[in-house]
């Protein structure tokens, strides 16, 4: 599977660089930047979703979930193990980033990863979602109450 994503990506590359060859006959330098940014953008938001998408499969929550805009923080405070209703103090300016931190870390210990990778979810989340999400990370559930 991986080499099938893998030749699917070199396709787009080269899809792309093929357009971007072609535009460089008839567009200016300018528009290639702005060009150049938008598919950088696209394939960090790609890469995002995709990595995010698989936490949520790997702690038990549907994956399109990440599609939703404030459910999808409500899921994510569910796989990381905490309430439900902290998503209404994610609509308050600044505790919002409190909580988000919070939800972080509660999401890497689920995972067994460290404060390290709290922040690096939180400064390159393109980067380690797709860590936590395609790696061998494992999903570990909290204990029954009894």
């Amino acid at each position: 599977m991986k080499k099938s994503i893998i030749a699917i990506l070199v396709g787009i590359v080269l899809i792309l660089a093929m357009i971007a060859a072609w535009f460089l006959k008839i567009a200016p330098p300018s528009l290639l930047i702005s060009l150049f940014f938008v598919v950088v953008w696209l394939a960090v938001a790609i890469l995002t979703i995709a990595g995010m998408r698989k936490v949520f499969v790997k702690g038990g929550q549907p994956g399109w979930a990440i599609l939703i805009p404030i459910y999808n923080c409500y899921v994510l405070l569910k796989v990381a193990g905490k309430p439900g209703w902290w998503v209404i103090l994610m609509l308050i300016p600044l505790v919002n980033i409190i909580i988000f931190v919070v939800a972080l870390v509660g999401l890497a210990q689920r995972f067994g990863k460290g404060g390290g990778f709290v922040v690096g979810l939180f400064f390159l989340p393109f980067i380690f979602y797709p860590i936590l999400g395609f790696g061998d990370a494992q999903y570990m559930r909290p204990p029954a109450l009894a």
